[in-house]
């Protein structure tokens, strides 16, 4: 099974790499693009590049689950993979529809940034409430949690129908609120699926297949997203991202490890609660090329990075890739 694991997630890598020029010059082509906002000269590139590793994700996936059934005669954890398909491809699709909407024309705010509007905010968990109807049909996941300093509590019929929607909605929001730096969001993204993909291989459940699956398909499109890009990655990406983590711990039953993990997302959150979800994670772009922090007040992670020190948009980047290694590493301490 791990001949058949690697192969699932090497044709994964393959099918984003090889596919991502193409997509690259019919987005462009056809008006989908975005503006590289940490450059003087703001270039248009095509966006949307979550659609390219979806590709990847599903070729992966589906050639993983067609050789388990007709070489290995077994089908085992098929309705579980095919039910996260799902859900990953209504979430992207949400995505794609966002970038759709987003206009390449900066708005000039009073902190002298330029930000792209797409759909509301308030908008955007309803849209992705469908994402989590395909988990709930099945009755993904286990109804009994444990929680820290209470212990295990059996949710029943309020887990499928409450925390699955509100898990679904609330990481893929929440991925979402954390990027705009050139490879920020493909290379966290990489990290921590990878260690989840260890999570899940040391508790023996299907995640690992998931997960490494969709870390091989961001491997594939970060040579095109790393600065300074070619290709962004839009919505399409981080919603993919979030449903990906969101469904792939609900299936393997891994809800707590998923919230260790994804803990650097709880905390953009809550600090772009501070601004009402009004603030940029964005800088603000210097002569010199380095980025300054754009409001007096820290209203993201990379808020607090670039007050630091100045930084270019790539070291931005390699700081947030690092800070998810470390959360990353942390939850393996029980390991050792």
């Amino acid at each position: 099974m791990l001949l058949l694991l690697i192969l699932s997630a090497t044709i994964s890598f393959i099918t984003t790499f090889f596919i991502a020029p193409y997509f690259m010059q019919f987005l462009y082509m056809d008006g989908v693009v975005g503006l590289d906002l940490h450059k003087k000269d703001r270039p248009k590139l095509p966006t949307s590049g979550g659609i390219c590793v979806a590709f990847g994700i599903l070729a992966g996936l589906l050639s993983y689950i067609g050789i388990n059934t007709f070489v290995y005669n077994s089908q085992g954890d098929i309705v579980s993979l095919l039910v996260f398909i799902s859900t990953v491809l209504i979430g992207t699709f949400v995505g794609f529809l966002d970038d759709l909407n987003v206009k390449p024309k900066a708005v000039i705010t009073k902190e002298g940034l330029d930000i792209r509007i797409g759909f509301p905010q308030w908008l955007k968990p309803l849209l992705m409430l469908p994402a989590a109807i395909p988990l709930m049909v099945i009755n993904a996941g286990e109804t009994v949690m444990e929680l820290p300093l209470i212990g295990s509590i059996n949710f029943g019929i309020l887990y499928p129908l409450i925390l699955i929607p509100i898990g679904v909605v609330g990481v893929s929001n929440a991925v979402n609120l954390l990027g705009g730096f050139n490879g920020s969001e493909s290379g966290m993204g990489i990290v921590y699926l990878f260690f989840l993909a260890i999570h899940s291989l040391i508790a023996g459940n299907i995640g690992v297949v998931i997960f490494l699956t969709s870390a091989a398909a961001l491997l594939g499109f970060i040579k095109y997203n790393w600065s300074p890009a070619k290709f962004l990655p839009g919505d399409s990406l981080t919603y993919l991202l979030g449903t990906v983590v969101a469904a792939g711990v609900i299936v393997g039953n891994m809800e707590r490890i998923g919230v260790i993990i994804m803990s650097l997302f709880a905390v953009e959150f809550f600090l772009k609660l501070r601004s009402k979800f009004k603030a940029s994670s964005l800088g603000r772009l210097r002569k010199d090329g380095k980025l300054d922090p754009p409001y007096k007040k820290i209203y993201s992670i990379t808020h607090t990075i670039m007050k630091i020190r100045h930084m270019t948009e790539k070291q931005v980047t390699i700081c947030l890739i690092g800070l998810q290694l470390l959360v990353a590493l942390a939850s393996l301490i029980k390991f050792f």
